[in-house]
């Protein structure tokens, strides 16, 4: 039986047993046009009885200072990439400038708080774009310590030190409801994302209190700034916690349509909660807009194809997803913070309310 081999052979092992210089055997594997055939032949012969492949792309890499790739760091399962639109979007955004500069992507999932650690510090990149950060202070603090650029893709708490692209939440929700004051409308419900993490339910002034997610808090602060000019108060307005899922979605719409003064214009805080919305609306033998107008949030490609085409508060997620790009491999030692416009896209959800 063959003596199993200790180690890893190494380039210097290769080197002495084929009787050339290292700096041989590294140009065949890094240069081989400039040596000669039978040289080449006679290197790689003697690297494959000794099991070595070439040399360590990433300590080569390292070595270079620079791998030319950028780490997408999220708060959520890796499927999150690809099953939510607004993700899909950003990626889009995302892998068409690395696509233009030639540069790579690793997705990182935070997900699992035993594997962050090693998923952060291990990630062969040139920095990292943090995707849902509110509430990720571990995420952030594992990101400085690889000593890489990093940008958040959402304003979050209050912090000058992390460079961030984002919107005016606040200015983009009052915006939305102000909208359907202006058609007529006096009953609204809302339908949040979350304002903790693993929770749905009826949202009280607690929980807005207590929200750890400041898009969602600023989204509904920005409604009720709207709704209360106008007259109507905080406590008339149902707000449910989805979490951004048909489940909480549903939960929800039954809740706020249980009662003999259901709302006539809904206020979502997601393009994908208001189709799910207008699905069920329309499943209970209810007209969109006639019986019932939708406001989603984001302008994600599927609100212009929803039946009716959603009214949405778009806001520019693919030039994000481009801006943070360019943000990691331009780096700057300066700490840099981006607001981006958002627009009202009137299309077919939205109409005065019926008279009586």
């Amino acid at each position: 039986m063959a003596e199993v081999q200790e180690k890893a052979a190494r380039l210097a092992d290769v080197a002495k047993a084929a009787g050339v210089s290292q700096g041989t055997v590294s140009n065949v594997f890094n240069r081989p046009e400039i040596v000669r055939e039978e040289v080449r032949e006679h290197v790689r012969g003697v690297a494959k009885q000794l099991g070595y492949r070439g040399p360590d792309p990433k300590g080569r890499l390292l070595r270079a200072g620079k791998v030319n790739a950028i780490g997408i760091a999220a708060s959520e399962p890796l499927d999150y990439f690809f099953t939510d639109p607004f993700a899909r979007e950003l990626m889009r955004g995302i892998s068409d400038e690395c696509d233009a500069r030639g540069a790579g992507l690793s997705l990182v999932s935070a997900r699992n708080a035993e594997g962050l650690a090693w998923n952060v510090q291990s990630a062969l990149v040139d920095g990292f774009v943090l995707l849902c950060i509110e509430g990720g202070e571990r995420l952030v603090e594992l990101t400085r310590e690889r000593q890489l650029p990093f940008v958040a893709l959402a304003l979050g708490r209050q912090d000058d030190t992390i460079s961030a692209i984002g919107i005016d939440d606040f200015t983009a929700a009052k915006q939305a409801a102000q909208h359907l004051l202006d058609l007529g409308h006096r009953r609204f419900g809302v339908l949040a994302l979350d304002y903790v993490d693993n929770r749905t339910g009826v949202v009280t002034e607690a929980t807005l209190e207590g929200a750890t997610y400041s898009t969602t808090r600023d989204r509904t602060l920005g409604y009720f700034s709207a709704l209360e000019a106008a007259g109507i108060r905080r406590d008339d307005v149902p707000v449910y916690e989805t979490a951004n899922h048909k489940v909480g979605t549903i939960a929800g719409l039954q809740w706020m349509f249980e009662g003999s003064n259901p709302p006539t214009a809904l206020l979502a805080m997601s393009d994908k909660v208001a189709i799910e919305a207008i699905e069920w609306v329309k499943g209970r033998g209810l007209s969109v807009p006639g019986d019932v107008s939708v406001v989603g949030f984001d302008g994600v490609p599927e609100a212009a194809l929803a039946e009716p085409p959603l009214t949405t508060i778009a806001q520019p997620i693919a030039e994000i997803g481009r801006r943070a790009v360019q943000m990691i491999l331009e780096p700057s030692p300066r700490i840099r913070r981006e607001t981006l416009p958002t627009e009202l896209v009137l299309r077919a959800t939205t109409a005065p309310p019926r008279r009586g």
